[in-house]
């Protein structure tokens, strides 16, 4: 981790003094004149500390630390006095100073107080990530619900990919959970606290998808009476998620590649090029490749987004997560809707595993939502009009008992002495079930 010194010094000469001393030690510092200059680069997660006299222009070095407190209380502030500031000094230590340094000072003292602060700060900041990466792995288990195979394959790609810088392609049905993925991905990086941007690629008319995305200046056309920032640079800092990618006109593909390539972007209306740095993910219900070679998706834009891929499983695939799944909307629905939590019976339950879900996920949250309003009958997979594909008996025993225990480990928090009396089954008996389905 490569921290930093922000040092905020009216004197000239000592500033230059007190930065080409802490270089001398390889530590990188920036050197301003006022506060009113520095605070532009300070965050709550700023990746380093503050050196600063207390006697400065406008805003002077206490009312600093004031501030630098509010945002971030673990940021160390080292405090530069001069003869007649000791006390004043002392009650900035009692304020949250990390530390002071009397002028006139020598540069090896001035640098021993500063790696001092940098080791604290440098150890805040790995504890909060840590924290943060064991929140995120939390909060992906506690989105993305499902002990299959499948759906833990991919919260582990998910929790592998969160930090790294590629773009994502995520590949899914209809209702199988691409934004929720993405979302995921977004919340468990380190962009968390950037713009999260969704574009849904189909829904904008072709006519507007240049300015949505790309934004215009004043006069770019008739009609544009003022600047108008677009979707990507709205998201710099953060996550774009371009969902339903196949839809994307052609002529805007050209100009999504070269962004992707450059990063860079031009309003309508301007030939200014705009940094931005944001991470893309890109979903799709459709095989681009098969588009690709039809002509009707770019190769080039599918090859630059296919580097890192995450596909997510139809229901279908992991019917063992449909007792889980159906549970925990169940209880959503019950709290949304100030209705009871009903009671589902096994031949129901039975149904719900046996049932194709073409609409996935979505399909299995309506369900939800129409048992706790008492509206189901009738309709699938409760329904006559219930269909599907066949599937072998012994598969679907398989897929329903596996769903059982999982259900029951999970409501007994994995006691096995509580599960086994629950399915009245024996201990031994239930271990073996455990392992044969891999739970």
């Amino acid at each position: 981790m490569n921290l930093k010194i922000l040092l905020v010094e009216d004197d000239p000469d000592v500033r230059l003094g007190c930065e080409q001393a802490l270089q001398l030690e390889g530590i990188a510092a920036d050197g301003f004149g006022s506060v009113e200059e520095a605070r532009r680069g300070l965050s709550a997660d700023f990746p380093g500390i503050v050196v600063s006299d207390i006697r400065l222009p406008r805003m002077d070095g206490l009312s600093f630390l004031r501030e630098l407190t509010r945002l971030d209380p673990e940021l160390p502030v080292v405090l530069i006095t001069g003869h007649g500031d000791i006390s004043m000094a002392v009650r900035a230590m009692k304020d949250g100073a990390y530390d002071f340094i009397q002028k006139p000072f020598a540069p090896e003292h001035l640098v021993e107080v500063v790696q001092r602060a940098l080791e604290k700060r440098r150890l805040v900041l790995e504890v909060r990530e840590l924290r943060r990466r064991l929140e995120g792995r939390d909060q992906i288990e506690a989105r993305l619900i499902g002990q299959s195979k499948p759906m833990t394959r991919v919260r582990e790609l998910i929790a592998g990919l969160a930090d790294s810088a590629a773009d994502v392609l995520i590949q899914g049905e209809t209702g199988s959970g691409k934004e929720l993925a993405a979302r995921c991905l977004h919340e468990a990086s380190a962009r968390y606290r950037g713009n999260y941007v969704a574009i849904n690629c189909g829904g904008l008319p072709d006519t507007l998808f240049e300015s949505e995305i790309f934004g215009h200046e004043a006069g770019a056309y008739t009609g544009a009476v003022k600047k108008r920032i677009g979707r990507i640079e709205h998201a710099n800092g953060g996550t774009l998620f371009l969902d339903e990618i196949e839809s994307m006109p052609l002529a805007m593909q050209i100009k999504l590649l070269r962004f992707l390539q450059e990063r860079t972007l031009e309003r309508l209306g301007s030939n200014t090029p705009i940094a931005v740095d944001c991470r893309v993910i890109a979903a799709t219900k459709a095989d681009l490749r098969a588009l690709s070679e039809q002509g009707l998706f770019r190769a080039d834009l599918y090859y630059r987004l296919n580097v890192a891929t995450i596909a997510l499983p139809p229901l279908r695939e992991r019917r063992e997560d449909v007792p889980l799944l159906f549970w925990h909307f169940l209880t959503q629905a019950a709290a949304r809707h100030a209705h009871p939590v009903p009671a589902i019976d096994p031949e129901r339950m039975r149904r719900l595993i046996g049932y194709h879900w073409p609409g996935n996920v979505r399909e299995l949250r309506n369900v939800a939502d129409r048992c706790v309003l008492g509206i189901e009958s009738g309709a699938p997979p409760f329904g006559e009009e219930r269909a599907g594909q066949p599937r072998p008996l012994h598969e679907t025993v398989e897929a329903f008992e596996r769903a059982l225990i999982a259900d029951a480990l999970r409501r007994t928090q994995g006691s096995l002495a509580r599960c086994a009396e629950d399915l009245c089954i024996p201990k031994t008996t239930l271990h073996d079930k455990i392992r044969k389905y891999g739970l």
